[in-house]
């Protein structure tokens, strides 16, 4: 059916509305003119015109159908009818023969019936299918805009009840109104304001580029305003510097939020009012935007720069975009070239927008990607760009030595047969040459590489054979050298191997539908051999392979068309099938494996199933090798300066380069001999700029050419050039900025002297001029400019003459520099021409702020030029906080300065302060000048001060380092503030960021203030105050250092060494090896020799000389004489007198100690040790002892035998002495012996020295001491303190009321064992008070005190009492003086006689018991009491009766005591003798007086243990000699045992008595016998 669209198309994705819109218009259009045509006579010319015009505009509709919209796969191929420009117009179907009839008839039918019907039916359902569409269209819409609209209600009901809970009253900031992006001119001011809410209220800080703004730091530029969480930051008197990206965050401890906008400063390049607004431009690029009204200005800021990465990272570049105005939703078009190549986003290339800033991120970085990146942002109204260039370095080779990996491999010429895969060179080899490459291949959707040659080939382009028909690929290289292997380079795009015909059928082209179907005649070719190939050719030649191309034969039989390739060696006639295995199915074919140098002909047969057919024409001869020549070194490599890090390259091109893919650029710091890659992707221009430079260094360059067949050799190395920003460098404005500040300085009838303030900016060099220009004002109209000086001025003033009396004149001053003439500054204010007649001066001017430290600053000026009436003498600074009102302002010197310059100190940090100067004459004080600019009190990091410097040649400088320069800055020195103009007395000499100013010969006529500047920098400068102290101060260290001396740690001494050697010896702080020493006596030099050993440690500085002895021609000078290069010094030593004496003597005495010590010696002599016991031990220590040798002791010449007192224990021999006492002093004397020796050593303890050991025994005596106590007595107090041990020599006084105490008989002292006591007999109140006791040990002694008053004296006091009464009652009450014996045996009818001491006080009774009963005086037996003391028991006939128990029981009114005896009668013989027994006082039985003295010799048995009880043993006595001699035989001895027990028979009285006199003075147990009894008491018998 003519113009109906096919249903393949109608259901394909890219059928829309569009596409239908102009298939109806096309059918509309049929539908006409076959109306038209039908209303007529149907005509054969007709009816051809009106389907040829059919036909044309179907065919047009189905061409743009078929742009959109792929045909899908046919099972079978189709014909396609070309016109003669190649254009597809419809099918072609052969007719075979017998269809003829049939074929006309159905054109008829088609022509007359089927065409309207269908051309109408189509036009309906087409209206009806666009009506559908745009009601289904406009139903959506409208529920869509309907859900949006409920969107919106819902989410405003959610926020409205937010707000009203009370719970969410704290949310974090938000703005209300954002800033808004502006963009204004230069000196205009601008405001950036916005509302922001939160709660609590949110903290609001301004940044620029992310930096804080500081008002403080930039006072006056920025102002800060916030009222009513409406904040706003002004920017006054905007600059180029000012444009930035601004942010504002809000934040509160909900959270933070931060809000963007950008201020663009534009410069105008006309005359700039500033009373005026700012010029607006009508249009901008494209002019205003039809769609919204306005004109889009786009600014790019927050660049990226130029940047340098490795293969293998990721970057990201971006910029921040503003356009103003900011409309809601508009998004520009953002576009990212390299190179200025279109890039799309990929897995290497990653694009973002956020809305104001565009980032393209690489992904992994290789060098395809290295280049310039370019970013354009185009909106209605035109596009801003921005490039910056982006280098990719080579990743870390595996093996060391390996070359860079290739770049840009690419797929070429892609056949069912090969793929001609390319790819280009890296710039580094590895530092040796690249052997060749290999290319690897993998099938896409495996990760299998498989190497495709064996060998490496040196040639850019392999085709790469052996792939499988239909399946894609893709590609990577890899160079090698002799080192190694590279890293694989990146891969290729994937490309199918099949034939550029099938690839493109496979991409979906195919003929459109036309409607029509042409019909031609074409025989069937089954059963015909293919004809010859047509137009064989050599396409591509290299010593390692050959590419043959060639067209199909034309005519019939191309059906399964196959083909063989011959080659043929020139010169000879056989021709060599290549490929006889598999015929070649395209029209292609590359060839291997043919002999370099070799020539060959080619031709080609083409073959199918019905044979093969006839070979093409042969080929020329062609030679194997590369037709593709190296390239040829480029020339004239000149280098140029651009920035402080970048240099332009530029050369000639190689000459005659064939297929030229770049250049490749090295640089090298001179002298380093290394040379890096400037570039890593070869570039195809003569003009490079090489960034990443070293500024300040010294750079040369080469450059080399790439083609497909290698890299060419290095051009010759470039001139040096040094890394230095150029003019203009870097720098946006190359020329100046305009000056400011324009004031008068004086006036005159026609003429006036301007002055003016430096620009802010120099630009890029120095300047080094102004110009000037004026124009007259008439009634507040100015004319035009004129020039006022056609020559450049360098000063800040100028007088501008040829003016008019009394006219009124505005002026303008531009400033220039090597770069040009910079803008003119804003027109002055306007001034009248009239001439000054006042006496005071005019105002100082250019005014100089330097030397800003934290606290201080100086501050310069230039006298006026209008001095007035009288010369100016003096001048006034004052000074005022930038902040402060007029008022403020306040003087800094009270009286008038002379200098043109002051020292202003006392500044408070980082306080910001303006300055001014006042001139004075005669006359008084003139104008003011004007105000210098806002200057804050800060210290700069990095700042630094002039350093007096002088070196070891006694040089004296001042040395300036600064650490902010540019490669402009210039270091300016000069004195007291003006130029130094005499160079001969100070030369200045600068390297780097360092400068020296050194004086030639210093003296009293460079004394002065010297101070440094550095241009180009933010106002670094110092300065040094040379006073006359100071530089006599340096004069004395240059002659130091003139005149050195070499630095001593110690001066020249003597010391002893071993054997009595003497040891002269110094040391050097610091020498160096080649220092020399000469050895001086006397004035004598010294040589090494038998006396005198010398020996000099340069490393240590130690200088000494060894001499065996001292002899007495040794008495003298020694001098150590030094000298290190220039630098000597000397050092002696005098040795006369009694000092060479002594120390001869000790040399001698060390020689005789050393020789001592050859045998046994006393390493420390004999001495004496107290230990804390009071034991005396005389000790010595003793060395090189053997078994051999003997000690001997000796005191007072006398040998001490060997005994448990002497010892010897670790080379220790000891002398003990256990209790010293006034015997053992002496000399005592120590010998050690043996066959090497003896030594002796003394110690001598007499006289003093026994004093001395005796004080240290009574210093351990008095340590030893307790503290002195109290107690009482029955006779009174007693003070006591014990010490360890008590010595006789020991002496001790006593002390009352700090005076020594008087002994009577009432106040006794005494020592008891070691109890030291003091007795005082009945006291009384008059001895309360402290006593002491004070022990002399021969040095400061030792005191013990105690003090006998108040409580303590009461109550020793009461205890005293006591006792005495206890005493008193004691001695007085009854008892019986003299003990009764216990048991008494006596013969039957002796007589006898007891008698015992009775006392008490009054006389007690006496009572005698028998068994317990009393019994009374008899003739049998008589009791006596006489004189009141003694009692006796007398029985004059013992007989058996009298046996028993006998007791007698004295008693008075203090007490009763009784003594008991047991009484034995025995039958015997009784004894001639009569014997007595005595008692004494303490009732003791001895034997009477009148006892024989055989009798005395009788055993006593039972040994006394108490003094109240003993036994006796007597023989008892012999009557006759018969009664002996019947006794015989028999024993004759009696046992008579008294026995007396202590405890139970004596009473508590008498044992306190006994232990009272057991503490008393030592007495004998049993006294004379004179002494003891006073009256006998005998025991009679007989």
């Amino acid at each position: 059916m003519p113009g109906s669209i096919p249903f393949y198309q109608k259901n394909h994705r890219h059928y829309d509305r569009g596409y239908r819109n102009k298939a109806t218009r096309s059918i509309m259009n049929q539908y006409q003119s076959s109306s038209s045509s039908s209303s007529s006579t149907a005509g054969t010319s007709t009816s051809a015109t009106s389907w040829s015009r059919g036909l044309n505009l179907a065919s047009y509709s189905g061409l743009e159908a078929s742009r959109l919209s792929p045909l899908p796969k046919r099972a079978k191929p189709t014909y396609l009818a070309v016109d003669k420009e190649n254009q597809i117009i419809g099918y072609v179907v052969p007719i075979f023969s017998g269809s003829q009839e049939l074929l006309d008839a159905e054109e008829t039918s088609v022509r007359n019936t089927s065409a309207y019907a269908a051309r109408r039916d189509l036009f309906t359902s087409c209206l009806e299918t666009e009506r559908s569409v745009q009601f289904a269209r406009k139903k959506a819409m409208r529920e869509s805009a309907e859900r949006i609209s409920l969107n919106k209600r819902i989410h405003e009901h959610k926020q409205h009840f937010k707000r009203m809970n009370e719970d969410s009253l704290m949310h974090p900031p938000e703005f209300v109104i954002k800033p808004r992006s502006h963009t204004v001119w230069e000196k205009q001011c601008v405001r950036l304001h916005c509302t922001v809410t939160g709660w609590p209220d949110p903290r609001v800080v301004w940044y620029k580029n992310n930096v804080p703004i500081d008002p403080h730091a930039h006072p006056g530029k920025y102002r800060l305003d916030s009222r009513y969480n409406v904040h706003a930051l002004e920017i006054n008197r905007c600059d180029f510097e000012d444009t930035a990206q601004y942010r504002v965050s809000a934040m509160n401890c909900e959270g933070e939020l931060s809000a963007y906008a950008s201020v663009v400063v534009k410069r105008f390049k006309g005359e700039v009012d500033e009373s005026l607004p700012a010029p607006r431009w009508t249009s901008t690029r494209g002019g205003p935007v039809s769609e919204y009204g306005i004109t889009f200005q786009t600014h790019i800021v927050d660049k990226f720069g130029v940047s340098f990465g490795r293969e293998g990272e990721t970057m990201s570049l971006g910029c921040t975009v503003v356009i103003y105005p900011a409309l809601h939703r508009y998004e520009p078009e953002i576009q990212w070239y390299r190179d200025d190549i279109l890039l799309s986003p990929s897995k290497w290339n990653h694009m973002h927008w956020s809305g104001d800033r565009a980032t393209l991120t690489l992904t992994h970085l290789n060098k395809e990607d290295e280049g310039l990146y370019t970013l354009r942002v185009s909106t209605k109204s035109g596009y801003e760009t921005y490039s910056a260039y982006v280098f990719v370095r080579d990743a870390d080779a595996e093996v060391e030595g390996a070359p860079a990996s290739p770049l840009d491999v690419r797929c070429l010429d892609a056949n069912k047969d090969y793929i001609i895969v390319t790819w280009k060179q890296p710039a580094v080899d590895g530092g040796s040459s690249i052997l060749g490459y290999f290319v690897d291949r993998c099938e896409v959707g495996t990760s299998h590489w498989v190497q495709c040659n064996d060998t490496p080939v040196k040639f850019a382009r392999f085709p790469v054979t052996g792939l499988v028909e239909g399946r894609s690929y893709i590609f990577r290289v890899r160079s090698v050298n002799k080192s190694g292997m590279s890293h694989p380079s990146r891969v290729s795009e994937p490309v199918a191997a099949m034939d550029p015909a099938d690839r493109a059928r496979k991409r979906g082209t195919s003929a459109p539908w036309t409607g029509q179907i042409i019909v031609t005649e074409e025989e069937p070719a089954e059963g015909i051999v293919p004809g010859r190939p047509l137009e064989l050719q050599v396409t591509e030649a290299t010593k390692n392979y050959v590419v043959l191309s060639w067209k199909p034969p034309a005519g019939k039989g191309l059906e399964g068309v196959m083909y063989y390739v011959e080659k043929c060696v020139s010169g000879t006639d056989t021709w060599q099938r290549v490929n006889t295995e598999i015929p070649v199915k395209s029209p292609r074919f590359a060839l291997f494996d043919l002999a370099e140098g070799n020539s060959y002909s080619f031709r080609v047969r083409c073959c199918n199933a019905a044979g093969v057919g006839e070979p093409s024409d042969p080929t020329e001869a062609t030679t194997v090798g590369d037709k593709l020549d190296i390239p040829s070194a480029p020339r004239k490599v000149v280098p140029t300066r651009n920035t402080d890090t970048s240099v332009v390259v530029s050369w000639e091109a190689s000459q005659d380069a064939k297929e030229l893919v770049g250049y490749y650029i090295e640089g090298s710091i001179v002298g380093s001999n290394v040379w890096e890659p400037c570039n890593n992707k070869p570039v195809n221009v003569t003009r490079f700029i090489c960034h990443g430079l070293t500024t300040g260094e010294k750079y040369v360059f080469r450059v080399r050419a790439v083609n497909a067949a290698g890299i060419s050799e290095f051009s010759l190395e470039s001139e040096p050039v040094e890394v230095k920003a150029a003019i203009g460098g870097g720098i946006p404005h190359a020329s100046p900025a305009p000056p400011y500040g324009i004031s008068v300085l004086e006036c005159e009838r026609d003429s006036m002297v301007l002055a003016w303030k430096q620009p802010t900016s120099i630009g890029g060099a120095d300047i080094t001029g102004y110009f000037v220009d004026y124009r007259e004002v008439v009634d507040s109209v100015p004319g035009k400019w004129h020039e006022a000086n056609v020559r450049s001025i360098s000063e800040r003033a100028y007088k501008v003459s040829d003016l008019k009396e009394n006219r009124k004149y505005q002026f303008q001053v531009r400033a220039a520099n090597m770069a040009g003439v910079g803008i003119p500054s804003m027109p002055s204010d306007i001034f009248l021409c009239e001439e000054w007649t006042i006496a005071v001066p005019g105002p100082p001017h250019d005014l100089q702020i330097r030397e800003v430290r934290s606290n201080s600053l100086v501050m310069l000026w230039k006298p006026p030029v209008y001095q007035g009436r009288d010369p100016v003498n003096g001048f006034y600074v004052d000074i005022k906080e930038a902040d402060a009102p007029e008022e403020a302002w306040r003087g800094v010197n009270n009286k008038a300065t002379e200098k043109t310059f002051l020292k202003i100190e006392n500044l408070q940090e980082a306080e910001s302060y303006v300055f001014r100067v006042r001139a004075q004459n005669q006359a008084g004080v003139g104008k003011t000048s004007d105000v210098t600019d806002s200057v804050a009190a800060v210290t700069k990091p990095g700042t630094k001060d002039i350093v007096v410097d002088v070196d070891d040649d006694g040089v004296i400088s001042l040395n300036f380092e600064c650490c902010d320069m540019t490669p402009d800055s210039k270091f300016i020195w000069s004195k007291n503030y003006e130029d130094i103009t005499d160079s001969s007395r100070l030369t200045m000499d600068t390297k780097g960021n360092k400068s020296k100013a050194v004086f030639s010969a210093p003296g009293e006529e460079d004394i002065g203030i010297y101070s440094c500047l550095v241009t180009h920098t933010d106002g670094a400068s110092s300065s040094y105050d040379l006073s006359q102290e100071e530089l006599k101060k340096l004069l004395e260290i240059s002659h130091e250092h003139k005149f050195p001396i070499i630095p001593l740690k110690s001066e020249l001494a003597v010391e002893l060494l071993e054997k009595g050697k003497v040891r002269f010896w110094l040391q050097a702080d610091k020498i160096s090896p080649n220092a020399k020493v000469d050895y001086v006596f006397n004035d004598n030099v010294l040589s090494q020799g038998e006396k005198y050993k010398m020996n000099f440690d340069k490393n240590t500085g130690v200088i000494e000389m060894i001499m065996e002895s001292l002899t007495p021609e040794d008495e003298g000078t020694f001098t150590f004489q030094l000298q290190d290069g220039k630098a000597t010094n000397q050092s002696s030593l005098v040795l006369i007198g009694d000092v060479f004496k002594d120390l001869q003597k000790e040399s001698e005495f060390q020689r005789k100690e050393w020789f001592r010590k050859q045998g046994p010696h006393f390493i420390e002599y004999l001495g004496y040790e107290v230990t804390p016991e009071c034991c005396v031990i005389l000790k010595c220590k003793v060395g090189n002892m053997k078994k051999e040798t003997s000690a001997l002791w000796y005191k007072d010449g006398h040998e001490i035998k060997a005994d448990e007192h002497l010892g010897f224990t670790e080379g220790v021999l000891k002398l003990e002495i256990a209790q010293i006492s006034k015997k053992d002093s002496g000399v005592y004397e120590i010998v050690l012996k043996d066959d090497r020796g003896k030594d002796t050593s003394r110690l001598n303890l007499t006289d003093q020295g026994f004093k001395d050991l005796m004080n240290e025994v009574f210093s351990y005596i008095a340590n030893s001491s307790t503290p002195l106590k109290i107690t009482s007595t029955e006779t009174g107090i007693r003070l006591y303190t014990f010490v360890s041990y008590y010595n006789d020599l020991l002496q001790v006084t006593w002390h009352y009321k700090d005076s020594a105490i008087a002994f009577s008989d009432r106040i006794k002292s005494g020592v008891v064992g070691d109890q030291l006591w003091l007795q005082i007999t009945e006291p009384t109140e008059k001895d309360m008070g402290v006593y002491a006791i004070e022990f002399n040990d021969g040095k400061g002694g030792l005191r013990r005190t105690v003090e006998l008053s108040g409580q303590a004296f009461d109550d020793a006091f009461a205890e005293f009492q006591r006792l005495k009464a206890a005493a008193v009652a004691e001695r007085s009450r009854a008892r019986v003086a003299g003990g009764l014996p216990d048991v008494v045996t006596i013969q039957e009818g002796k007589a006898l006689n007891l008698t015992c001491n009775i006392s008490g006080d009054p006389v007690p009774e006496v009572t005698w018991l028998k068994n317990e009963r009393e019994i009374t005086s008899d003739e049998h037996c008589i009791l006596k009491f006489e004189s009141g003391k003694f009692a006796s028991f007398t029985i004059t006939g013992v007989n058996t009766s009298d046996t028993g128990k006998y007791s007698i029981l004295v008693k008075n009114k203090y007490g009763t005591e009784s003594g008991d005896f047991t009484l034995e009668v025995t039958e015997g013989t009784p004894d001639l003798g009569v014997t007595s027994y005595w008692t004494d006082a303490e009732g003791n039985v001895v034997f009477g007086p009148n006892t024989p003295k055989e009798k005395m010799k009788a055993s006593v048995t039972g040994a006394k243990k108490e003094k109240r009880k003993e036994s006796v043993t007597k023989t008892g006595p012999v009557e006759s000699i018969a009664d002996n001699e019947e006794c015989q035989g028999q024993k004759d001895e009696e046992k008579v045992t008294f026995e007396v027990e202590a405890e139970p028979k004596a009473s508590d009285s008498e044992e306190k008595e006994d232990v009272q006199e057991e503490e008393g003075d030592d007495h004998p147990l049993i006294s004379d016998q004179s002494e003891s009894f006073e009256q006998p008491a005998n025991i009679t018998s007989g």
